[in-house]
């Protein structure tokens, strides 16, 4: 399964940067495909292209704060949640995906 990712926490620093690498952990271990955009502190980082977003089956917005074009997921299944869920519970968060 192909899965984009946004991660953002408020000060966008820690938690965005351990809620991307748990998931991207996670799904590798499950033999899907994940590409991971952070948005903090530095800005938006890795920005997902509109052909990465287009090809996912599922975005995942594992998101504390509003981001930066959100507007680019529209029509596109979307799964919302806190970043603190993505740290502790990526497995669960990849379940609400479909994957």
């Amino acid at each position: 399964m192909k899965i984009v990712a946004v991660t953002a926490c408020p000060t966008g620093i820690a938690h965005t940067y351990m809620a991307a690498e748990q998931l991207e952990k996670t799904a590798r271990g499950l033999g899907h495909q994940l590409r991971v955009e952070t948005q903090g502190s530095m800005g938006i980082e890795n920005e997902l292209s509109p052909g990465e977003i287009a090809e996912a089956e599922v975005a995942i917005l594992a998101v504390d704060i509003e981001v930066e074009k959100l507007e680019r997921f529209d029509g596109k299944k979307t799964v919302r949640v806190s970043v603190t869920e993505a740290i502790k519970n990526p497995r669960g968060v990849l379940a609400k995906a479909g994957a």
